[in-house]
């Protein structure tokens, strides 16, 4: 018997000897070839970029990995352990190795095997789970786990314990395109961390082992005994008392979206801002840097400006009559129909499709994809002008509101934009009816004619030159040769008539065609297109004089910009999207303000902003043009709704060969605003529309809504100028009250109308010597294409 034992005994000896041998061996194999782990030392990983609006309202992120990164003493403690009772119960004794875990594992894997089952159980430590991270692959095997068992050795002799657990905390997947315990806190909750309570911290540490098995909004059930299952952990770890845990495992998992509230939503801005960050920074800073990029959008003006251009797309599609149904299908198969539309149709937000389902006497009625009904409301869809009850028919798909009126997707489309004029900063931009529809920016990529309202720019050309507003044109037929086999060319005004002389004031504000082109023959075409370079509103136009009646091309946000320069008095500016960027440690890496402040480091001077823009041309010629302007919203039948806001306005309708293109764009003196309306595929909107009836409902609706609580202001009128009562009709000085109006007058004119003197209402003190600018000597030399969109 003692023989058996002493065999029993040696055989066990020499077969552990044995054992540690291959075990040591394995070891030395596998220690050969590690991966650096000095990376972990400084662990920058790629985290989410994020774009806010002006009032810090989050706009949009990009990441490949939503993360947002926190250093350990910005993690809650209660966050921690609820991770180390699910995970790690001995992280801060262990070398890095459990081998308490290792053999549980062990043991059950040896179950596993017995029964036939390949995937092997690991007994990962916190320090395992970020080697296995960050060094190696996922791979299950023996040699893995070697190698991963000597990295975590290693690193725990390197690395602190809170550096190893602030690794894993920012790193681990949690689900819902969530890395890292601050991202997954925010996509799950809507919180930050220290805003979670105990059954919140709970809930997220359930989630390493299998996010997609104890996904709350599918396996709710499966989730809710993890997360319990960590409290009990957590108890008998002793990091929370009794009565915490009971109470939280009674509160069922409440998933929190983001507050809409919280959210600015423009899609179009955002892709814009997208495509300058990727310009300054590239695609791996945009998606992998974590940048805090604040931009110039205001939710308030984005959302009005949105709700405006859509309301005039559809105002103009209503006027044009009712298409028809979206589609047709048989009343067995409605309601497959509907979810068809609704999952790969176009998005029609907030309106819905419904079907006809039945027509009954007076009554329309409609199903709907939610499985409920409701008539159809007949006195709000007689827009359409026909009779419903007989043009519709049982198994018709149709598009209603939210209170069942008939809609049609609109097939016109178009853009609005707004700009601060005095720093360029754009603070709304809608690129189109829909951006899930379409992604094509109708602001800053559709390149259309903008009719008449280019004209100013010729006028301000005519301005430069020495004419006044009150330079007399002869508004009468014209004719130009365009060059051989061509047909002469005879511009013609909208309704066909002619005024005769009149002020090149009245010229503007009606319009007139061919006093436009008197107007650039008398100054010389090389000046208007030197002007339409100089604005940035076209980079190269030709000199064709048909390009003075708006014939070239240009986009929505460049005009928009060239009247801005107008509206701020003749500073140059450039269309801004973003106001800063910090990196992802908090520092300024870009300013989108290029102004000095004067005085701002002094206790004892009041500090001011000083505009470092150089003049695109002389302030004075710009305010008389916006003088101009002002009279085309006073004086023209077809402003009356602008007039009807009672505010210091001024602006320009224009309406392409055809109304093709239709726009307006206007301003007061701290907000310019443009709206473009036409079809993708250029054609005619109609005969009777233009730019008045379509494009100016936007501008009226947008401006209505923004200045509701704004003061208003006149334009500032800057030095060198002489105001002088003149007849409105004539341009001639006089003392009457009829017909008359103040003109503006520069200092170079006085002598031409020495007349005027005797008649001046007021005179405005000429800028003194040591002011920074001299009118006289503004730069009117090209400039140079700096991108504007």
């Amino acid at each position: 018997m003692r023989n058996i034992f002493r065999i029993l005994f040696w055989t066990g000896f020499n077969l552990a000897i044995i054992a540690a041998i291959a075990v040591a061996y394995l070891f030395f194999l596998n220690s050969k070839d590690l991966p650096s782990y000095k990376q972990l030392e400084e662990y920058h990983p790629p985290i989410v970029t994020r774009f806010y609006s002006a009032n810090g309202k989050l706009l949009e992120e990009y990441a490949k990995e939503h993360r947002l990164f926190l250093p350990i003493t910005d993690i809650p403690e209660l966050v921690k352990n609820a991770f180390i009772a699910a995970e790690d119960k001995n992280f801060y004794e262990h070398p890095g190795i459990d081998f308490t875990g290792i053999l549980r594992a062990a043991i059950k894997n040896i179950i596993s095997s017995s029964q036939g089952k390949k995937s092997l159980v690991g007994g990962s430590t916190i320090t395992q789970q970020v080697v296995k991270n960050f060094l190696l692959s996922n791979e299950k095997s023996i040699n893995r786990k070697v190698k991963e068992a000597i990295l975590s050795f290693k690193i725990s002799k390197t690395l602190s314990k809170d550096k190893i657990l602030e690794l894993y905390l920012n790193e681990i997947y949690l689900g819902a395109r969530s890395y890292g315990v601050a991202s997954a806190a925010l996509n799950y909750f809507n919180k930050s961390l220290n805003e979670l309570n105990l059954e919140e911290a709970a809930f997220l540490a359930a989630l390493p082992q299998a996010p997609s098995y104890y996904n709350p909004y599918k396996k709710n059930d499966r989730a809710l005994h993890r997360r319990n299952w960590v409290i009990e952990r957590m108890y008998d770890e002793e990091f929370v008392t009794k009565e915490a845990a009971l109470a939280a495992i009674a509160e069922p998992i409440k998933l929190q979206r983001r507050d809409r509230e919280e959210v600015a939503e423009a899609d179009f801005f955002a892709e814009t801002v997208r495509q300058n960050i990727t310009e300054l920074y590239g695609d791996k800073a945009l998606y992998e840097s974590g940048l805090m990029v604040r931009t110039s959008l205001d939710p308030k003006l984005q959302t009005i400006g949105k709700t405006a251009l859509r309301n005039a797309i559809i105002n103009y599609d209503h006027r044009h009559g009712y298409r028809g149904s979206v589609a047709k299908t048989n009343l067995k198969d409605w309601q497959n129909k509907l979810k068809e539309l609704s999952s790969n149709g176009f998005d029609i937000n907030p309106w819905q499709y419904a079907a006809v389902v039945n027509i009954n006497n007076s009554v329309v009625k409609l199903g709907f994809n939610s499985e409920k009904f409701a008539n159809l409301n007949l006195e709000c869809s007689k827009w359409t002008g026909k009779n419903l009850l007989k043009t519709l028919s049982p198994g018709d798909i149709i598009v209603v509101n939210n209170q069942n009126c008939l809609e049609q997707i609109p097939k016109i489309n178009g853009a609005l934009v707004a700009m601060d004029p005095h720093t360029g900063r754009v603070l709304t931009l809608v690129g189109g009816y829909s951006f899930d529809n379409s992604k094509f920016n109708r602001a800053t990529q559709a390149y259309r004619q903008p009719g008449s309202s280019f004209k100013p720019f010729v006028y301000l050309a005519a301005l430069e030159n020495n004419l006044t507003p009150s330079s007399i044109f002869d508004d009468s037929p014209i004719e130009m040769e365009q060059g051989p086999g061509l047909p002469v060319w005879k511009p013609k005004n909208f309704y066909n008539d002619f005024l005769g002389p009149i002020t090149l004031r009245r010229g503007l504000e009606l319009s007139r065609n061919p006093i436009t082109v008197r107007i650039a023959q008398d100054i010389g075409i090389q000046k208007v297109v030197e002007i339409a370079k100089r604005f940035g509103i076209n980079h190269n136009p030709q000199p064709y004089y048909s390009m003075v009646l708006g014939a070239m091309e240009t986009t929505l946000l460049r005009l928009t910009n060239a009247y801005s320069i107008i509206a701020n008095g003749g500073h140059k500016i450039t269309p801004s999207f973003i106001d800063k960027i910090q990196d992802r440690n908090g520092k300024l890496i870009y300013s989108g303000d290029k102004r000095s402040c004067i005085n701002c480091s002094s206790e004892i001077l009041v500090p001011f902003i000083q505009n470092n823009n150089q003049f695109v041309t002389d302030p004075r010629s710009a305010y008389q043009l916006t003088s101009i302007l002002e009279g085309v919203v006073a004086h023209t039948k077809t402003a009356a709704s602008i007039r009807a806001l009672g505010r210091t306005m001024a602006g320009k309708t224009g309406t392409s060969n055809e109304a093709k293109d239709v726009w307006f764009v206007g301003y007061t003196p701290d907000l310019v605003v443009g709206v473009f309306l036409g079809f993708d595929e250029p054609k005619s909107l109609g005969k009777h529309e233009s730019g008045a009836r379509v494009a100016m409902p936007a501008f009226v609706e947008f401006m209505k809504n923004a200045l509701v609580d704004q003061q208003d202001k006149p334009f500032k009128m800057p030095g060198g100028l002489k105001l002088v009562k003149i007849n409105y009709l004539t341009g001639e000085p006089t003392t009457s009250r009829t017909d008359s109006i103040y003109e503006a007058f520069k200092k170079s004119n006085y002598k031409e109308a020495e007349d005027f003197e005797k008649v001046a209402i007021d005179t405005i003190p000429e800028p003194k010597e040591n002011e920074a600018e001299d009118l006289n000597q503004y730069d009117l030399e090209e400039i140079q294409d700096e991108g504007i969109y």
